[in-house]
Order: C-alpha cells, then structure tokens, then sequence
C-alpha cells in the first residue's frame, strides 16, 4: 500500500506538470478541433521540461505501481491511484494558480479516509491464473481504447475532457490487469504484453489531448473511474483477490469512499479563483500545468 500511495503521489504530480506543459504546447485552436489521438501534440508537448519531468515522475509511478500489484489486490491499488486526483487538486492549486474550497479540501479527507479502510481490510493478492482468453481480451480493450479516442476528439468542452480522460483511465487499467500477466517480459508470444504497450502507450495520447484542452479535474476523474472499477471487477472475479476474513463489507466501504471522494474533487474542481473569477477552464491557458 505504500508503494501504491507512492504511485499516486508520482502520477498526481506528473497530471499537473503534464498538463501545464500540453497547454503551453496547444497552438490555439478551438476547444474542440483535433483528435483524441494526437500524436503531433505529444511530440509539441515532449518539447517542454515540465512534460519531460511529468514522464519521469510517470516511470518512477510506475515501478512503485508494479511492485504495489504484485503484493495486494488490484482493487486496493486502484483504490490507491484515485488519490492522485487528491494530488492533482493539491498540486494544481499552487501551480494553476486555483483555490481549492473548503469542501475540495473535505473531499481530500474523504479520500484519504478510505484509502485507511482499504489498507486495514485488504488481503494478499489473488494467485488465480484467470482463463487464458482473457489475455487476448485486454488486448482488443487495448485497440478500442485508441480507436475511441479518435472519437471522443471531436467532442467539446467539459464532455471532451471526460471521454477522454475514461479513455485514459480503461488504457491504465488494462495495463494493471496485464500486469499480473506478465512474468517473463521477454516472453513475445504473451498477449498481455502487447495489452500492456497498446493499451498505455493509447492512454498517454489521450490523457495528452484531454489535458490540452480542458478540465485537469474533470479528465483526471475519468481517468479514475476508468482505471479502477474494470480492474477490480477483474481481479475479484476471475484472478482471486479477497480481503481480509470477515472485512469484506469493510473493503467495499473504503473502495467507494475513496472513488466518491476523487469524484467529488473532480465535481468541485472547477471552483472560481476568487468569488467572481472565471474558472480555471475559462482562463487564459497557464504556461504550466
């Protein structure tokens, strides 16, 4: 669970400098025009130290990530990822120049709270080898994520931002499950290991675009309930995770405090600066995110 909150905290960190950098590297175009896979805007984007530094703090996340799910169960982790919307709302407040309210603050409690139950009433990870087509379905998850980002592009505004972003969020949860997958990562005949590169190599390019133009919150909440609940429905029905006996009911409350509370942070997140003052989403775009 450490290593889990240790991954939050990178990925949280790495949303706000990614996104000062994507918006800084947007040439101006409508709120709507482009494509939800746009490899040009990475390739702007990667031009800027902050999306630089944002990547580094991604690979250290993600080592912290790998060692968290091979210890506890995806659900625990997943739980424990949905922080970093905590982080983003924390992080982003210095850095995008918001206030956060009191009741974002309460929200960060909420999910801080639940993270608690969750790593009082979690058991060991699931030893389940899961069916052997399942390897081949996180693949072809994988693929529609990228194909429905082209999609979600075309869309404006606030839905934008969520489309893409659940995109982005289904692309990091394939790459929980394929994890689990994987234990050889030289074995080239192993489906999970293509899952695995398509499905988060497809959720940085849409996390990218969602990032460039829109709500850093709203994306990053669809990110959360992307790469959560799928993941966790995975690992308790076919890859044997389970909690601790007899804190069953106990997981399940921490689990949806700790979602409920991130999403709450993504409802408020676009409170005004000041009581008259537009919202971050109506500002000039901040050089950093």
């Amino acid at each position: 669970m450490i290593c889990a909150l240790a991954s939050a905290l990178c990925f949280g960190t790495a949303t706000v400098l990614q996104a000062a950098a994507t918006r800084a590297a947007e040439p101006g175009t409508g709120a709507g025009a482009g494509s939800g896979v746009d490899a040009a805007l990475l390739l702007r984007a990667v031009r800027q130290w902050r999306y630089v530094a944002g990547l580094a703090l991604d690979g250290l996340g993600f080592v912290f990530q790998v060692i968290a799910l091979r210890s506890v169960p995806i659900y625990a982790v997943g739980a424990a990822l949905a922080a970093s919307l905590a982080v983003t709302a924390v992080v982003a407040a210095p850095v995008l120049k918001v206030r956060l309210s009191g009741t974002e603050w309460a929200a960060v409690g909420v999910v801080c709270a639940g993270l608690a139950l969750l790593g009082l009433s979690s058991g060991a990870e699931g030893d389940d080898a899961g069916p052997a087509s399942l390897r081949w379905w996180l693949l072809g998850v994988a693929a529609a994520v990228l194909a429905a980002g082209g999609l979600g592009g075309r869309l404006t505004g606030r839905g934008r931002a969520l489309v893409l972003g659940l995109g982005a969020g289904c692309g990091f949860g394939v790459v929980e499950v394929a994890v689990r997958f994987i234990d050889d990562p030289f074995d080239l005949t192993n489906p999970a290991l293509y899952a695995l590169l398509l499905g988060g190599g497809a959720a940085f390019l849409l996390l990218t675009s969602a990032l460039s133009r829109g709500s850093v919150t709203t994306a990053t909440a669809g990110m959360v309930i992307g790469e959560t609940i799928g993941p966790a429905l995975v690992g308790v029905a076919w890859l044997g995770d389970h909690t601790r006996a007899g804190l069953g009911w106990l997981t399940v409350t921490g689990f949806a405090v700790a979602v409920a509370g991130a999403l709450a942070l993504a409802r408020f997140g676009e409170a005004p600066e000041s009581g008259t003052g537009p919202t971050p989403q109506d500002s000039p775009a901040p050089t950093s995110r």
